[in-house]
């Protein structure tokens, strides 16, 4: 089948599928206690695609084109027998990548299990090497160095490891150059993201996002950076390379630099539904196109039809007035 595009002439080549809205942090950022709390009401088992769901619903998207697939949540490592679903999708033919997101907390006694099932890589997310900072950026009392515990098992364990840091102003902007140092000298490619506007809940405006711009000029006077050039279309990471050894450090720009052009990204959700961009508003229910006995080619021209009509370009177009009043999904629900 031909290659399908949006209304941007956009590709779809790659899919996230959050398989829990559960996580076991409480981020300040992504999942406040004060509103994710004790009281909350997450999913129930019966909502969320179950393995079965999501290998045919994957099968169809790599059937249109789609070569790399992320698996998020939540905390994807608190989905039961997770590694039971990396098989199955690793054996479908034309998938070329699988990857994970994960917070690390469980990493440590689950990377053996991961790679046996067919996983390539884990991109940690890591927001400061302090522990008091840590600590009181997840709210949840996991201290760094059970991630980086994780983070070694996975290098062990033989997967390619990442390391995302949000970076917000006032938050952990002081741990920038530390965690540069550290990742290294481990050999590990740290990736900067800018503080996103996704969901309604993490108190977000302009005056607390540090950019790409400002956090380059930082790690520019204690190293030499060399760019490097993008692997493929849709790559969102900027990279750089330390002159003096093969590690990288990239920027993930969403909101000083926007990427919205090359975009090849669709989404589902825990519960089924599929999202053409990270800020939407609305997603199509393919759970209940999945359970109504709807046949697999039409749910693939149902995805067509999504794609061929998609234009987001929210990125672009954020003003702060946008970001203030569009009504977006949690990244918890969609994924990140």
């Amino acid at each position: 089948m031909s290659v399908i595009t949006d209304k941007l002439g956009r590709p779809l080549k790659d899919l996230r599928i959050s398989v829990i809205d559960r996580c076991n942090f409480r981020c300040t950022y992504c999942m406040p206690k004060e509103i994710f709390g004790k009281d909350f009401v997450f999913m129930p088992r019966e909502q969320l695609l179950s393995f079965e769901e999501i290998e045919r619903i994957a099968k169809i998207y790599v059937g249109l084109g789609v070569r790399k697939i992320r698996l998020t949540g939540g905390e994807p490592l608190l989905r039961r027998d997770l590694p039971n679903l990396i098989k199955r999708l690793t054996e479908i033919d034309g998938l070329e990548d699988i990857g994970l997101t994960t917070n690390g907390s469980l990493l440590g006694h689950m990377a053996e299990r991961l790679k046996d099932a067919g996983l390539q890589r884990v991109n940690v997310s890591l927001d400061a090497l302090n522990e008091e900072l840590f600590q009181s950026i997840n709210d949840s009392g996991v201290k760094p160095e059970r991630v980086l515990k994780g983070i070694e098992k996975a290098k062990e364990a033989g997967l390619e490891v990442k390391v995302n840091m949000v970076v917000k102003k006032g938050m952990n902007d002081q741990e920038i150059v530390p965690m540069a140092a550290y990742f290294k000298e481990q050999g590990i490619a740290l990736r900067y993201i800018e503080f996103m506007d996704v969901g309604q809940s993490n108190g977000w405006d302009f005056s607390k996002v540090i950019t790409k711009k400002q956090i380059f000029e930082e790690l520019k006077q204690h190293f030499d950076l060399e760019p490097v050039e993008p692997a493929y279309l849709g790559e969102v990471a900027q990279r750089y390379r330390y002159r003096d050894t093969s590690a990288e450090v990239g920027f993930i720009t969403s909101v000083s630099e926007s990427f919205c052009s090359t975009c090849t990204r669709a989404r589902i959700a825990a519960d089924g539904k599929m999202y053409t961009c990270l800020f939407a508003e609305k997603g199509v229910d393919f759970r209940e196109m999945l359970r109504s006995g709807m046949s697999d080619e039409k749910i693939k021209d149902e995805v067509v039809h999504i794609w061929n009509h998609r234009t987001d370009r929210y990125s672009d177009e954020r003003t702060e007035e946008s970001a203030k009043n569009r009504s977006k999904v949690e990244m918890s629900y969609i994924g990140g």
